[in-house]
């Protein structure tokens, strides 16, 4: 009897580690990247405004009105322009204009979130690619969040 307990608990043991490992790796393969996920998101729904034309951060902040009239924003037309907005020098921004208000004490919407789709569906799928993407979402500046928050934030290009 000890023997075959011992075969179970073995055999238990290899089938939760296998699953485990399977788990893993698809967790890995689903794991948003801005080539994979997010490029098409911004081709598709940001460009207008914040495209290759647009500014670029430093510019907008010494004329956000002027640009804001004409309705252009900071450029989020490659990887290294977005990083910008998520975990650089206007860290969270992103955030703070595309959350839903669920992470908001007053539950407002930021600017920017009815740009990320055409319906509420679509907003919301949207908005949980850039979440999945970014991984610790935070709506906090960059002189509010701590090295752990920072460390959160994956963002991964490819």
């Amino acid at each position: 009897m000890g023997k075959t307990l011992k075969m179970f608990a073995g055999l238990v043991f290899l089938t939760v580690f296998v699953v485990g490992a399977a788990v893993a790796a698809a967790a890995a393969k689903n794991e948003a990247t801005y080539e994979k996920d997010v490029k098409k998101i911004i081709a598709e729904r940001c460009l207008s405004c914040h495209g290759s034309d647009a500014p670029t951060i430093a510019a907008f902040k010494k004329d956000e009105e002027g640009f804001k009239k004409a309705m252009k924003g900071p450029r989020m037309d490659t990887y290294a322009n977005l990083m910008i907005l998520v975990n650089g020098s206007d860290t969270g921004a992103l955030m703070r204009r595309l959350d839903d208000g669920k992470s908001k004490k007053d539950g407002k919407p930021g600017n920017m979130y009815q740009n990320l789709g055409g319906t509420e569906q679509e907003m919301a799928l949207n908005l949980s690619v850039f979440k999945n993407w970014v991984g610790g979402w935070t709506l906090k500046r960059k002189a509010e969040i701590t090295a752990e928050e920072r460390k959160a934030i994956k963002a991964l290009e490819k």
